[in-house]
C-alpha cells in the first residue's frame, strides 16, 4: 500500500493540535441531528469521527455507539465529551481500515462525514468494502458526501467527488433509500454536500 500522508495519524493530529480542523463543527451536525429521530434505535459506527460531537448526540438519543477515529487528541476530547454527557459510548482508535476483522456483520447503521473525502481517493473503493463488512444485512449507510464543488485535480484531504462517483462505487450490493441536498446543510455546505442513504442489499 502507498504511504500516502493522509494514513497516519500524526497528520490528523497536527491538525487538531494546530487548531486548523475545518470540518469540525463544535456541534454535532444537524442534518443527522433530525435524521436520528426517525431511526429504529440500532447499533451505530461512525467512522472518522472525530471530536465526537455525533457520537455524544446519539449515544444521548439511545444509540449504541461505536466511535473511530485514529487522532489521540480527537479521541481524547470524545471522551471527555462522552463522560460529560454521561453516555457510554464504544471508543477506538484505530485506522479505520483495520476495522473488518474486529466488527464484521456488527452495524445497523454506519455514519459517514468527511471521512470518504479525508482518505486518498485511490482507495474509495477499499472504503466502500470496509462499510460493506462491517454493516449488517439491510443496514443504512447514511452519508453527507462532500465536497461536490472541489476538482478531484485540486488535490487534498480532502478530497473532491461527485455524486456519479459516490453511486459508481456504492453500487454492487447497495440500494439508494433516500437522496436530497438537505434544508438543514451548515451554511458553508450549503450545496456542497449531499445525503444519500444507502442501504445494504
Amino acid at each position: 500500500m502507498k504511504h500516502y500522508k493522509e494514513n497516519h495519524p500524526q497528520f490528523w493530529e497536527d491538525i487538531y493540535l494546530e487548531d486548523d480542523a475545518g470540518w469540525d463543527l463544535g456541534e454535532s451536525t444537524p442534518v443527522f441531528d433530525k435524521i436520528s429521530d426517525a431511526l429504529p434505535l440500532g447499533k451505530i459506527c461512525i467512522i472518522g469521527c472525530g471530536r465526537g460531537y455525533d457520537a455524544v448526540m446519539f449515544a444521548q438519543k439511545g444509540f449504541e455507539v461505536t466511535a473511530i477515529d485514529f487522532a489521540p487528541s480527537a479521541i481524547s476530547t470524545l471522551q471527555s465529551l462522552a463522560s460529560g454527557a454521561g453516555v457510554m459510548i464504544n471508543i477506538v482508535e484505530t485506522d479505520i481500515f483495520l476495522l473488518t476483522s474486529q466488527f464484521s456483520c456488527e452495524f445497523d447503521y454506519v455514519i459517514e462525514q468527511t471521512c470518504f473525502c479525508a482518505i486518498n481517493p485511490s482507495r474509495r473503493e477499499e472504503y466502500e468494502q470496509l462499510v460493506k463488512t462491517i454493516i449488517k444485512p439491510n443496514g443504512k449507510l447514511i452519508g453527507l458526501w462532500f465536497p461536490l464543488d472541489k476538482p478531484m485535480d485540486d488535490g487534498g484531504p480532502p478530497w473532491g467527488t461527485t455524486i456519479s462517483e459516490v453511486k459508481s462505487i456504492f453500487y454492487d450490493g447497495w440500494k439508494i433509500e433516500k437522496e436530497e441536498f438537505p434544508e438543514l446543510s451548515i451554511s458553508p455546505r450549503k450545496n456542497r454536500e449531499k445525503l444519500i442513504i444507502f442501504k445494504r442489499c
